[in-house]
């Protein structure tokens, strides 16, 4: 059963090969779509080459819409996107793919129904198909290998639907289950190093010591420590303790 997450429907227009499609199936899913039609599938549907590519995104293929032509594809939709490498000579709002999914976003919170367009591997989309579309989207690719790959395009695009409809950190570290160490837990730290280092010598010359232990402090400060590593830096300096004082 799809899902009830708000959507648009990834169209293929006439796709050739079974496995292309169930790589699309599985670039759907991996960013959580599940709304794929199909416009009269050249080697007949269902595929089993689509069912064994797809590989755990196989749901989608059995509640893939088929449709004999693209009318009836998007006879329900009040928005349609046409992807397409080449320029074309019609008159249409050109959008990136950013821009795209920003724009489906907003119009299916506003309770329209969005459909983009893939075309069939050999050629993309005939100017007949992008005729009734309301916008293109075309991919900034190298102008001398224009082609993408049907799946490739399909990812691309639910990369970026994904991205408009989901926060998306631009960078982030787990810390894992031990989660990230306190000012306490750093401060206790700190003052076993410093005891261990008075004590063997370290802060010299006497005239130095109170600024070496600020910059020890500052360094301690600056490291994003997790609990475990807290934990594993005391046993460092227990263990070097003991050492010596075996030596000794």
């Amino acid at each position: 059963m799809p899902s009830q997450t708000a959507q648009p429907a990834f169209v293929l227009v006439r796709p050739q090969m079974g496995e292309n499609v169930g790589a699309a199936a599985r670039a759907m899913w991996n960013f959580g779509l599940d709304r794929m039609r199909l416009v009269a599938p050249r080697d007949g549907w269902p595929n089993p080459a689509a069912t064994a590519m797809a590989s755990g995104a196989g749901r989608l293929l059995d509640e893939a819409q088929l449709f004999p032509d693209l009318a009836g594809a998007v006879g329900d939709c009040t928005y349609v996107m046409a992807t397409t490498a080449r320029s074309r000579d019609l008159t249409k709002p050109v959008f990136s793919p950013e821009h795209a999914m920003q724009v489906a976003a907003q119009r299916i919170a506003a309770g329209q129904k969005v459909a983009v367009l893939f075309g069939p591997e050999r050629a993309g989309l005939e100017n007949e198909d992008i005729a009734r579309a309301n916008a293109i989207v075309s991919v900034p690719v190298n102008p001398d290998f224009a082609s993408l790959n049907l799946a490739q395009c399909v990812l691309l695009t639910a990369y970026e639907w994904r991205r408009q409809t989901n926060e998306v950190p631009a960078e982030f570290v787990d810390p894992g289950k031990a989660g990230w160490a306190n000012a306490q837990e750093i401060d206790k730290l700190a003052s076993h190093y410093e005891d261990s280092l008075q004590t063997a010598g370290f802060f010299f010359p006497q005239t130095k010591a109170a600024s070496m232990k600020v910059n020890l402090r500052n360094l301690w400060s600056r490291m994003p420590l997790t609990t475990a590593d807290v934990q594993m830096l005391h046993g460092i300096m227990r263990q070097m303790v003991r050492w010596k004082q075996r030596g000794d």
